[in-house]
């Protein structure tokens, strides 16, 4: 265990100007998110931590997922959070981290190691040996598992989880909501992990905090005192986190949009003191973008973030594997990033392992199956494997491309260290 108190800083990440620092290097941040860390069975996780380990990541992002609405289905639940799918198609087998409990009628957690967030000691657990670092969402907005979107539904029964007209500001308005939002925060934070015996907030294998996976939050709608909602609500929130937790960097986990009205201009998120760092995701095939106008942004994220003194991270970036030239536009993008001295990094979206495909498997069962085969792309072609044989054949191109990126990146920093 990391000696405490007057050599911490020593064990967690720091900013300094528009990079980061670790252990008194810089450190550079290069590497990956994954979205079912939290629950694929163990050697799941292993697959896919030692596999960015290998293509040289430093830091592998994911989400707190999932949110269902009560485990009795008297509050709707909007997704299937018993499917047993494989792990990287949300094949949960009933994980869920929160719920209604409707006898209470109040929210729970659920802080099983088979079934709720005591599965992310493991992960935590399992990137500290490797010497990962975790960038940690502590909700999500979206739908998909639940999030955000979910939690609505938890106190408005005819609440619409695709196209509410309350979308995008009744969870950042509504008392209840905040309430909610930092009861959370803080049952996450102070969670004794049971195979290191230290709390989530004093886990050196955690690089940051995100306050959410991209809050949309309607900043044209003010507070009662006239602040913009967006700012308002990532200020307060932001200011809690760190109230809680001394050690970890926070940011907002927003894709950082500029010339969007609805949206915080990523210069005025950065003049939050309680924001560390900055974060942009950009995906060309959704966003109307050339892969030569996301090189312009990476440029005009690093001048923003020379402008405020404080690092940018491109958090999320993918661009699909039936572009004939996805292997290319990728390079151009963590080429630029690693020649721009004030840009701070990239995780790519999304890398996925070899995973198991029995449909019927439940936890925790699980944690002794043997690994089949890599998983099924969802459609979107964002997914990197280390599979040579992965169709299409760009996807073990840009695999390539991302690891030897990856590597040359993070070769400055620190040695890794067991935590």
């Amino acid at each position: 265990m990391p000696p405490a108190h007057t050599e911490r800083n020593h064990w967690f990440v720091r900013t300094s100007g528009t990079g980061f620092t670790y252990r008194g290097k810089s450190f550079g941040v290069a590497g990956f998110n994954n979205h079912y860390l939290g629950w694929g069975s163990r050697a799941e996780v292993d697959d896919v931590l030692e596999t960015a380990k290998r293509a040289g990541a430093s830091v592998v992002r994911s989400i707190l997922h999932s949110v269902i609405g009560s485990v009795d289905e008297s509050v709707p639940n909007t997704w299937n959070w018993r499917s047993t799918a494989d792990s990287s198609n949300l094949g949960m087998h009933g994980t869920y981290l929160l719920s209604w409990d409707s006898s209470r009628h109040t929210w729970a957690f659920n802080d099983s190691t088979i079934t709720g967030l005591g599965r992310w000691d493991y992960v935590i657990w399992k990137a500290g040996q490797l010497g990962l670092k975790l960038d940690i969402a502590l909700l999500d907005f979206w739908q998909w598992a639940g999030g955000v979107q979910q939690v609505c539904r938890w106190f408005l029964p005819d609440y619409n989880v695709s196209n509410d007209p309350r979308r995008y500001t009744f969870f950042f308005t509504d008392e209840r909501t905040r309430t909610f939002y930092q009861n959370w925060v803080g049952h996450v934070l102070n969670r004794r992990n049971t195979l290191t015996g230290r709390k989530y907030k004093d886990e050196p294998a955690i690089f940051a905090w995100d306050l959410m996976n991209e809050p949309e939050v309607d900043n044209t709608k003010t507070t009662a005192d006239g602040q913009p909602l967006a700012e308002n609500w990532i200020a307060e929130m932001s200011a809690y986190v760190k109230s809680i937790d001394v050690n970890h960097l926070v940011c907002v986990g927003g894709e950082g949009f500029y010339d969007r009205s609805s949206f915080v201009d990523p210069a005025r998120e950065l003049a939050i003191p309680t924001v560390d760092f900055g974060t942009w995701h950009t995906y060309p095939d959704y966003h109307g973008l050339t892969p030569g106008q996301v090189v312009d942004l990476i440029h005009r994220h690093s001048e923003t973030a020379r402008k405020a003194g404080k690092p940018v991270l491109l958090q999320e970036f993918s661009y699909s594997a039936l572009h004939d030239d996805q292997a290319e536009a990728l390079r151009s993008w963590v080429d630029a990033i690693a020649q721009d001295e004030s840009s701070a990094g990239w995780l790519y979206w999304r890398l996925v392992g070899r995973v198991i495909s029995a449909p019927t498997r439940d936890f925790p069962a699980a944690e002794d199956d043997p690994l089949d085969g890599f998983a099924p792309d969802n459609g979107e072609h964002f997914d990197v494997a280390a599979n040579p044989d992965a169709t299409p054949a760009t996807v073990w191109g840009s695999m390539q491309v991302l690891a030897t990126a990856g590597r040359e990146f993070t070769n400055r920093n620190a040695p890794a260290e067991k935590l």
